[in-house]
């Protein structure tokens, strides 16, 4: 008996959610090789999954903690809900980016499990920045934000799927989910991307401009990143995935910071 639509669209969520955090999913899921192909389509829809837990540490840490710890806690529930995995691609993007110039050397680079000084400074800068930006944000405004930076950042990588051509011949983290994208699974990823930002536009918790500043930098993010790879390999990765996730989130963050607060010379 063919599966319903709707427990077929289901099962792509959960084998999504199994795929980029650690978080369990129902047994009555199964799991069918092809349906890891189209599972892609609710990477932003996890992204609400992983901003939701990182907001809950925030807000009960921030009750009795000051923002600063409050955010540290927050950021180290999402890396930890995650497996590190988006953070880990950024790092062997740095090393691989950083340490080589010739195309497979860059690759080779990139599949080794050690990581080297680019990408210990990399990810060390990274989410320092992380943590600095969103301690900056009123409370209200820092939830707001992750609601709205982890589900448009994972858009935004799901758009080099759509784009670009997968450059591995075997790749564990990304070559079961990530090579092909259709325009239709796409607009399945952007409206789950878009509706956590209509609603945090509609209760007030973010203004237009700060959405839009944000969505603004997370894309100049996005498109440098995806000429880098065209430039450098000639397509992308699971590390490049996981790259623009995590460049691009920090950008949408950096755009609510700039909305939010004065300039320094002021």
């Amino acid at each position: 008996m063919p599966l319903s639509v709707f427990a077929y669209q289901a099962r792509l969520f959960f084998v999504a959610l199994q795929f980029f955090t650690r978080l369990p999913i129902p047994r009555w899921v199964g799991f069918e090789p092809h349906w890891l192909h189209h599972a892609s389509r609710y990477f932003p829809l996890v992204g609400i999954v992983v901003a939701a837990i990182s907001a809950a540490v925030y807000a009960i840490a921030a009750h009795v903690l000051p923002s600063t710890v409050a955010v540290v806690l927050a950021t180290g529930a999402g890396v930890y809900a995650t497996g590190a995995l988006h953070e880990d691609g950024f790092a062997d993007v740095c090393d691989g980016f950083g340490g080589a110039s010739h195309p497979e050397r860059v690759l080779e680079i990139m599949k080794d499990s050690r990581v080297g000084a680019y990408g210990a400074i990399g990810i060390a800068l990274l989410l320092g920045l992380k943590c600095l930006v969103l301690a900056e944000l009123a409370p209200g405004t820092a939830v707001a934000a992750l609601f709205l930076a982890h589900p448009a950042s994972r858009l935004a990588a799901c758009t080099l799927i759509w784009r670009l051509d997968y450059v591995r011949t075997v790749d564990a983290k990304a070559k079961p989910l990530a090579q092909h994208m259709t325009a239709t699974e796409l607009a399945i990823g952007a409206g789950c991307a878009l509706l956590p930002a209509l609603l945090i536009a509609a209760a007030g918790w973010l203004t237009w401009p700060s959405i839009l500043a944000g969505a603004l930098l997370g894309g100049v993010a996005t498109a440098w990143l995806a000429w880098k790879f065209m430039q450098r390999i000639g397509g992308y990765t699971g590390d490049c995935l996981g790259t623009v996730q995590q460049a691009s989130e920090v950008a949408i963050y950096l755009g609510v910071l700039g909305c939010s607060c004065q300039p320094a010379w002021h």
